[in-house]
């Protein structure tokens, strides 16, 4: 039985009020992306999908060929307010109104995750929602979690005013452990602390299928020799890495966007390390290393294309495809993936949930225009995304099409690629 959260029954209108304010008050701006859309802004956080309509076949022929049992969702933010006891921290600034931006994304996001009507639940009906979303996919598939560790200074000192949020490895595991039929985990680990070594033990004991970075957020230069101890660890236990590639939007932090140069990860790689660079590095700009600390700016896509293209990454480089359908992504980038069939044995699904419900970051009928989606899709994915954000971005991707080319079935096949490998 479908868990049903965030339904239209029993919502206080006041609360829809306050995130239009928030918006209003933010300059209706998220991420870089203006808000400018016909339809609705926010996600109405429907429980069951409407029957009939055409949608029933199109999220059937999007299964077509996949084995749900190895489908896992290997990009999920474990996000909420700690007002479980989770330990979950959220910076002050994304609370006040005296700082705009993060204010309107901390509202975008809790309407996201449908839980922006739940004070004083936030944490347990953001789970219960994935729960939910789940059990609208196909039975088996299952959502890689992800655990956030804090900024830490080179000293190896975590920093609060520098964190905008934290999700500890232990709650993490935990709501994995309770409820494993939905949930994996990938712990957050930061290689500056002390204890980073010994954290990342701790983790893999807990069953940890994966360690989380986002390099811009966290103050993490991937190419630094600080980071050595960790990876040869990292190595040792077989777990792969996934990192935050490219200009970094969706997080405040320390606003380290060179640490998002997709180069910096060759130390990774050069220990052996299984990287899944994330979104494919598909936003910004970044120095090309390879010709110099003052080599020119590139495309950090161009970067990690060329990363792909060197035959001693071949078994260890990886991607994930979350975020390429946002608007700020060049759909370009998302066409150079679909026709690239020598890359998708390494490119991994993932959702970036909670960030499909932002209903303005993605706009099908803007692939429609380009020739990439049939025009008939369009309002049956539009009505999927409000019942459900994570089968919308599923099934987005399976019919994204670009010069008869489009992302095979074993792109979402990702869960043999995070077994333990030496377990």
């Amino acid at each position: 039985m479908a868990r049903v959260v965030g339904q239209g029954a029993g919502r206080k209108p006041h609360r829809r009020s306050f995130l239009v304010a928030g918006m209003v008050a933010g300059g209706v701006v998220l991420s870089g992306v203006v808000t400018k859309h016909r339809g609705a802004l926010f996600n109405n956080c429907r429980a069951s999908l409407p029957q009939g309509g055409g949608i029933e076949r199109l999220v059937h022929s999007a299964w077509a060929g996949i084995d749900p049992a190895q489908f896992l969702d290997c990009h999920v933010h474990l996000v909420g307010t700690g007002d479980s006891g989770s330990g979950i921290e959220v910076n002050p600034q994304m609370e006040s109104l005296f700082h705009p931006l993060q204010y309107t994304q901390r509202l975008f996001y809790l309407n996201a995750g449908c839980v922006h009507d739940a004070p004083g639940r936030v944490d347990e009906s953001y789970v219960e929602r994935m729960q939910n979303l789940v059990d609208g996919l196909a039975p088996g598939a299952r959502l890689l979690l992800f655990a956030f560790d804090r900024f830490h200074d080179t000293t190896g000192r975590a920093d609060p005013a520098l964190t905008s949020f934290y999700t500890p490895n232990a709650y993490a595991r935990q709501i994995a452990a309770r409820h494993p039929q939905y949930f994996a985990w990938a712990a957050s680990i930061h290689p500056y602390r002390a204890d980073c070594v010994e954290q990342l033990a701790a983790a893999v004991e807990g069953g940890a299928l994966a360690v989380k970075w986002l390099p811009p957020a966290m103050g993490i230069d991937p190419s630094s020799a600080q980071c050595d101890r960790f990876y040869t660890a990292l190595a040792a236990h077989g777990l792969p890495l996934i990192s935050h590639a490219g200009e970094e939007k969706a997080v405040r932090g320390s606003d380290r966007q060179a640490f998002g140069n997709p180069l910096l990860l060759r130390r990774a790689l050069d220990h052996g390390v299984r990287v899944v660079v994330a979104h494919c590095a598909s936003l910004g700009e970044a120095v090309d290393l390879d010709r110099g600390a003052n080599g020119p700016q590139l495309p950090c896509f161009a970067l990690f294309s060329r990363m792909m293209g060197e035959a001693r990454y071949e078994k260890l480089l990886y991607a994930d495809i979350s975020a390429l359908t946002q608007r700020n992504r060049s759909i370009a980038v998302l066409q150079t993936l679909l026709e690239r069939g020598e890359w998708q044995a390494r490119l991994l699904n993932g959702s970036d949930y909670p960030l499909p419900g932002i209903v303005p970051l993605i706009l099908p009928d803007e692939f429609a225009a380009h020739g990439m989606l049939a025009p008939t899709a369009v309002p049956l994915l539009e009505a999927i995304r409000q019942h459900n954000p994570l089968l919308f971005d599923f099934v987005l991707k399976r019919h994204l099409a670009w010069r008869g080319h489009r992302f095979p079935p074993a792109i979402f096949e990702t869960r043999s690629f995070f077994e333990r490998k030496n377990a």
